[in-house]
């Protein structure tokens, strides 16, 4: 599929109408359910090939972001062949008390997956919690971008925010 097909795919699947409270705090209208998208398995591939060409060279590791991420790095480690880490929201409190499961992010370049993007503010917190385990950290890919805000919140953290789509452009396709 072209990336207007795909564009075009993802928003027949998972947008809906309604009344929506984000984790940023803010009330939309509107909003992508991304576990609509991930659990569909044609469409997560046809993503996933418009998001392969956006990894940094330099990446040595995909990590996605519980929960939502976690589908679209897998997808994206099965394409590339990078390992993949599955980064929750804390540590668990048992067993090994990790943060992120799989591969070690530790020495790494790392580059963080995620799905839905309006301010960032999980990418600010996970990051953190990974560079402090060893994690070097410069690039976040997103699926969908909802508020182009984030791109400037993130740079200050250091990262640059690479969106496949955004949700104007989603919406610009149907």
């Amino acid at each position: 599929m072209t990336k207007s097909q795909t564009a075009k795919k993802i928003y027949e699947t998972s947008h809906i109408t309604g009344e929506f409270l984000l984790r940023s705090g803010q009330v939309s209208n509107e909003y992508f359910d991304k576990y609509l998208f991930e659990a569909n398995p044609s469409l997560l591939s046809e993503i996933a090939e418009h998001m392969a060409p956006l990894i940094p060279a330099h990446a040595e590791v995909l990590a996605g972001l519980e929960m939502g991420g976690i589908p679209v790095a897998t997808v994206l480690s099965q394409s590339s062949g990078l390992p993949a880490a599955f980064v929750r929201k804390k540590a668990k409190e048992y067993g090994t008390c990790k943060l992120a499961e799989g591969a070690a992010v530790s020495g790494k370049k790392v580059c963080v997956i995620e799905d839905v993007v309006t301010t960032g503010g999980q990418i600010i917190e996970s990051v953190k919690e990974l560079r402090a385990r060893g994690a070097q950290i410069d690039t976040v890919l997103c699926v969908i971008l909802r508020d182009e805000r984030a791109i400037g919140i993130l740079a200050a953290e250091g990262l640059t925010l690479i969106p496949a789509f955004t949700m104007k452009y989603i919406k610009e396709q149907v």
